[in-house]
């Protein structure tokens, strides 16, 4: 990697049918290249995904040989199990966790509902992370919400929940996605002023809809600045403006967080590649080039 090329990441969810596996790892293999430090694949509400997650990530490390991190959570499942669990990713090589609280099953009020803790489970995701400690040296990173999970009474509750991670193994924080810059760097002046040192990789998020972005802003609270709604209207009947639009507004974000000095973005691709090759391209990250024999 030359001087000055940002570090890149990226998230997939597990496939639910052959068509979306085909779909994953197109994507999969049009990344690659990019050579990213790891790609990590999301586990579904309740631990829905379980199998599927852990298929996928043990395929892409296998095939690909980029480190591969699986999210884990606390929904579902015994601190045995748990456990268990983790001890077989780290016999099949996997060495990162993403460590969550994770939102509850659907049958409890599905994603937004009530989150009660597991009897017999870890509470929360510091509880997570303190006993995947005791299990093995794993890599861990956790979530972290620049404009507050939208669960916490206070933001102060939501950084202090932040640093209880951090003290209890956590080596890197990734950030729900945000559109607003400015929120982000507040975010970094309170953690450092909390004493919390580990990176705060920002997540970024292209938009290849719209209305669903939307959506997934209003659920995490994520501020959707009034300029991206007026620069995405009129788009949904012209879908190649609307990609060079997306692509154009998260490079003009990345680069306007790579001048700050920011190193590495974490990105969610949605299992696409189309937006996040270009991006990482105007960042200055690209394929690597096969050798001339």
């Amino acid at each position: 990697m030359t001087s000055g090329t940002p570090s890149v990441s990226f998230e997939f969810f597990p496939p639910k049918t052959e068509k979306m596996e085909q779909s994953l790892w197109q994507a999969i293999q049009r990344l690659a290249p990019l050579g990213p430090s790891f790609v990590s694949v999301t586990y579904g509400a309740g631990g829905s995904t379980r199998e599927r997650t852990h298929n996928t990530v043990t395929r892409i490390q296998k095939e690909t040989g980029i480190p591969a991190a699986a999210h884990f959570t606390c929904v579902g499942a015994t601190r045995e199990e748990i456990d268990a669990i983790a001890r077989t990713y780290w016999d099949a090589g996997i060495r990162h966790l993403v460590a969550l609280r994770g939102d509850p099953p659907e049958t409890e009020g599905g994603v937004g509902g009530r989150y009660v803790p597991h009897p017999g489970g870890y509470a929360y995701a510091a509880d997570l992370v303190a006993g995947m400690r005791k299990v093995a040296d794993f890599e861990i990173s956790v979530a972290a919400y620049p404009e507050s999970h939208p669960e916490a009474p206070s933001a102060q509750f939501d950084l202090d929940n932040l640093k209880r991670k951090v003290d209890a193994g956590a080596t890197r924080a990734i950030t729900q996605f945000f559109f607003d810059n400015d929120a982000y760097f507040r975010f970094l002046d309170r953690c450092a002023a909390a004493g919390i040192t580990v990176p705060i990789v920002p997540g970024i998020l292209p938009i290849t809809n719209f209305a669903r972005a939307v959506e997934f802003a209003g659920k995490c609270g994520a501020a959707m600045p009034k300029r991206f709604a007026e620069t995405f209207e009129g788009l949904d009947a012209d879908p190649e403006t609307r990609q060079l639009v997306a692509a154009t507004m998260a490079a003009e974000q990345c680069q306007a967080l790579q001048a700050q000095g920011i190193k590495d973005f974490h990105f969610y691709t949605l299992n696409r590649s189309d937006l996040t090759v270009a991006i990482c391209r105007m960042l200055g990250v690209k394929a690597k080039q096969p050798a001339v024999s």
